[in-house]
């Protein structure tokens, strides 16, 4: 086919990525592997280490065990959403966005304030409930954040599960478990499954979670490279086990994607299920009885965290008070940063600005190339323009300081931006992705037939019909910015210090009082995100 764009649109994102995705990985990978020419004695070391060895078992055991717990909690709720309809349902839809959009060291401390020796729980029963610390914590918070994925990619599809399939098996017999076990089941397992990849690389990759919740004993991969690197100055071994996560999350990504591939096809099935209409009489039968008690604690379970964190900001000394909202944002409590707190938040908003337009510069273009063109090696092009997804922010950072610490762009503000991009960039191509992938073909080609040429097609046509999807990219662009942690702790001089940075600080100085009132900040920052994405409605996975 002949290129009718010029070249320069897609090559120029394809060089960002060179140059600050895939040029730092190939140094970590060397430093890792080479010393007067190649060799595995770095990698012979890590995993002759026992140390290490058990933080890459316990890495692979707590992403196993807290996608396990994901789907538990999960999987009612695809089943109740894909089957009925009943009030409140499109609220609580709602509400299962809340986790997306929130930064992680502020969810971290909402879990510290619930089950922490001194928290609430422990003041309702009496005693320390003994989950701080331990890898129940770890497991409890990975399930906040990844359960709301398991939901909406299941119902997705289970919604589309042919009912004819389900009413043929019921006039042979089958009812009851026999038949979702032997027809439904096989038809949204891609959707299982691909649900299940998804949160098993993002607990792999954690960092936050692990590193506040799971105190000095429950290290992952990613908190180990960051204090190998970080605390030890140990770059070596650092980059030898950056290699161990960067392969195993490459494998997992891989699979992800294949899987992707049958669930995106599964979901092309336009013969939905009608839902049972649910009344408030039938809510008080059994099966409506679970719905109810269901969406109690998934409201619970989402909600909780956050109240905690904006009750404990309004407490201070046993009363109620904005004393530590004074605090925050007065110089002499906060003298660690570097900055002041309004400083914090004008350079988080800076550094979010920055990323949706770095991050939909990158993305657009490519979206476009691989959901308008076909050519040879398609399939690889996908996967190495998607592998920013299997790497952890840990890991950019790392590359940058070794490939960058000697140039002028090294701790600036830059710098900074541009790993936020690489970091947002997947969900910003993903969401843009599925968005292009949604327009009729005949539209852009009854454009091309009118007379306008490819790219006044794509601005006149393809791109408004496809705003839904850029705004969604560009709020989660902004969110994971804001959120981020582990590369700006690596990357960030104390001039530059964000939101999520000073809530850590906070969290570290065990001034919980102001980390919460910091929290509550960016929470409202948030939800104005949360706001915008259930309102356009799209999903990105």
């Amino acid at each position: 086919m002949r290129f009718k764009v010029s070249y320069l649109a897609f090559t120029l994102p394809l060089a960002f990525l060179f140059v600050f995705f895939y040029l730092p990985m190939v140094n970590i990978m060397r430093l890792g592997l080479w010393e007067n020419g190649p060799t595995l004695k770095f990698l012979s070391a890590v995993l002759g280490n026992s140390y290490h060895r058990w933080v890459i078992g316990f890495t692979i055991g707590q992403a196993l065990a807290s996608t396990a717990l994901t789907l538990l909690i999960g999987l009612p709720g695809a089943y109740i959403f894909a089957r009925y309809d009943f009030p409140g349902k499109r609220a609580i839809r709602a509400l299962l966005t809340v986790p997306f959009v929130m930064p992680s060291i502020m969810v971290t401390l909402g879990f510290l304030l619930l089950f922490g020796r001194d928290g609430f729980i422990a003041g309702i029963i009496g005693r320390d409930p003994g989950i701080v610390y331990t890898w129940k914590a770890i497991l409890l918070a990975h399930a906040f954040y990844n359960f709301p994925i398991v939901v909406r990619m299941v119902s997705s599809l289970w919604e589309r599960v042919n009912p004819h399939y389900e009413e043929m098996a019921k006039t042979l017999g089958a009812k009851g478990f026999r038949l979702f076990w032997k027809v439904t089941l096989p038809l949204i397992s891609p959707a299982i499954f691909a649900s299940a990849m998804l949160t098993f690389i993002f607990c792999f990759l954690s960092f936050s979670i692990p590193l506040v919740l799971g105190g000095y004993r429950y290290v992952t991969i990613e908190v180990d490279i960051f204090s190998t690197v970080m605390t030890l100055l140990d770059f070596r071994t650092g980059s030898a086990l950056a290699v161990i996560q960067i392969t195993l999350s490459a494998l997992f990504m891989y699979i992800y994607l294949r899987s992707l591939d049958t669930y995106s096809k599964r979901e092309e099935q336009k013969v939905l299920q009608t839902p049972a209409k649910l009344g408030l009489r039938d809510l008080l039968s059994l099966k409506g009885l679970g719905i109810v008690l269901y969406s109690l604690l998934v409201f619970v379970f989402i909600v909780a965290p956050l109240l905690a964190v904006v009750y404990d900001s309004l407490l201070f000394n046993g009363h109620l008070s904005l004393e530590n909202y004074r605090r925050v944002f007065s110089p002499e409590y906060n003298p660690m940063f570097g900055i002041s707190t309004f400083g914090a938040v004008r350079n988080s908003i800076l550094f979010g600005f920055t990323t949706v337009v770095v991050s939909t510069l990158i993305a657009l273009p490519l979206a476009y190339l691989l959901n308008r063109w076909d050519f040879k090696g398609k399939r690889l092009l996908d996967v190495l323009v998607m592998l920013p997804l299997a790497s952890s922010p840990v890991t950019v950072a790392l590359g940058y300081i070794m490939v960058f610490q000697s140039t002028p762009l090294y701790y600036t503000f830059w710098i900074i931006a541009i790993a936020h991009s690489i970091i947002a960039y997947p969900f910003v191509f993903r969401s843009l992705s599925t968005g292009l992938g949604k327009i009729k073909r005949n539209l852009r080609e009854a454009a091309l037939a009118l007379g306008a040429n490819e790219w006044k097609a794509f601005v006149k046509v393809e791109l408004p019909l496809a705003v839904g999807s850029f705004i969604v990219g560009a709020i989660f662009a902004f969110a994971m910015s804001i959120a981020e942690l582990g590369a700006t702790y690596m990357l960030a001089p104390p001039e530059y210090t964000t939101m999520s940075l000073a809530v850590y600080k906070f969290i570290g100085s065990r001034q919980f009082g102001s980390a919460s009132a910091l929290s509550v900040i960016l929470m409202a920052v948030s939800v104005i995100g949360f706001l915008v994405i259930e309102k356009v409605g799209e999903d990105v996975w």
